[in-house]
């Protein structure tokens, strides 16, 4: 496999926080950055040394892009198809299109997890109304519709708590190819995020266990309240599934567990660094971030123990205007993103607190 030494060149689409912590980590490895995104207010141009500003399907700056880097990654996971294999054909792009293929289709996704071996909430496609009712006839309630592609923090989901929410359905999906999903009975929402070298060689980070609100991450911590068992398989899984893929780089699973029955439901992979890994700056012998740098340059993958017990808190919207209370606090490791708006929801930066383990 190439190996990209420190003085290369690393392109990354996309610019949002991910890249910009991306860009960052591999400066400190001795690697410059270029990013591609169409926004021209993305807080990874601040960090980078390199940008351009355009649509994912400009052909011919893309080409221009990829011939200017070593080695090409993508800081989210709905990169366009097209995008990948413009880019793919002038450099090398880690991890691959196969990541994208199978991450970015909410069937294709669970079809693939399911040959894996890997248990999934019971599924059934449909687009319809006629398909959606039976789909509902099949899994029934509660359940979950989700459009295929682009969702994420509850976009273009619906829960189905009662007959009636099947009639609301079409107006989430508006006829988009769409699945319907059984609902899992759990106990807690955990993740595995893990890095697999150009090289194959696999490192998994300790299980963080994770908080949601209103669909949108809200804590992580780690060690995830789950027994030495749990965590074990849950980490044979992401592996399991990393090398299936031939993945290059980091990737999260995020998981559901029972825990009276220590049984573990994969919800959904994300090729690329992850909301929940960000504990991981202050928490872990190497972050996540660094980790994928070295993975997709196929340098020696870090060590992933915790310092401690860590939990990391998110920022949304105007949560960030009250930063110098952190700042004030002196076990507080505060992140701002560099996004001047705070909308509703968006997430603009985070903290993470570290204490001596027991």
């Amino acid at each position: 496999m190439t190996q990209i030494k420190p003085g290369g060149k690393i392109g990354i689409l996309g610019g949002g926080q991910l890249g910009r912590m991306l860009a960052m980590a591999a400066a400190r490895l001795g690697y410059r950055c270029h990013i591609f995104c169409p926004d021209v207010r993305s807080p990874a141009f601040h960090v980078a040394c390199d940008f351009t500003i355009a649509e994912y399907e400009n052909e011919d700056a893309l080409k221009e892009f990829a011939s200017s880097v070593d080695v090409a990654t993508y800081e989210f996971e709905n990169v366009p198809a097209r995008t990948a294999e413009i880019v793919s054909k002038e450099t090398l792009l880690r991890p691959g299109a196969r990541a994208l293929e199978v991450s970015q289709d909410r069937l294709t996704e669970k079809k693939f997890l399911n040959e894996c071996g890997v248990k999934t909430a019971p599924f059934k496609a449909f687009q319809t109304q006629e398909e959606l009712d039976e789909a509902y006839k099949e899994i029934g309630r509660p359940s979950v519709a989700k459009t295929r592609r682009f969702g994420y923090d509850g976009k273009g989901q619906l829960m189905i708590k009662a007959r009636k929410d099947v009639d609301d359905v079409m107006g989430v999906t508006k006829g988009t190819a769409a699945i319907l999903e059984g609902f899992v009975t759990f106990d807690r929402e955990i993740s595995v995020v893990v890095a697999r070298s150009a090289s194959g060689d696999v490192a998994a980070f300790p299980v963080a266990e994770n908080v949601h609100t209103n669909h949108i991450l809200d804590t992580s911590t780690v060690p995830a309240q789950i027994s030495e068992v749990v965590e074990a398989k849950a980490k044979v899984m992401a592996t399991r599934i990393a090398n299936a893929l031939e993945y290059i780089g980091v990737m999260t699973v995020e998981m559901f567990v029972n825990d009276g029955t220590g049984e573990i439901v994969v919800n959904e992979i994300a090729p690329r660094v992850h909301n929940s890994g960000h504990w991981t700056i202050e928490g872990a012998a190497t972050s996540q971030f660094e980790q994928h740098i070295r993975a997709i340059c196929d340098l020696p993958l870090g060590g992933t123990d915790a310092r401690g017990k860590v939990r990391m808190k998110n920022l949304l919207g105007k949560d960030i205007l009250d930063f110098e209370q952190y700042l004030t606090d002196p076990k507080a490791h505060f992140h701002h993103y560099g996004k001047l708006e705070p909308r509703e929801g968006r997430k603009m930066g985070h903290v993470t607190w570290v204490e001596d383990a027991d």
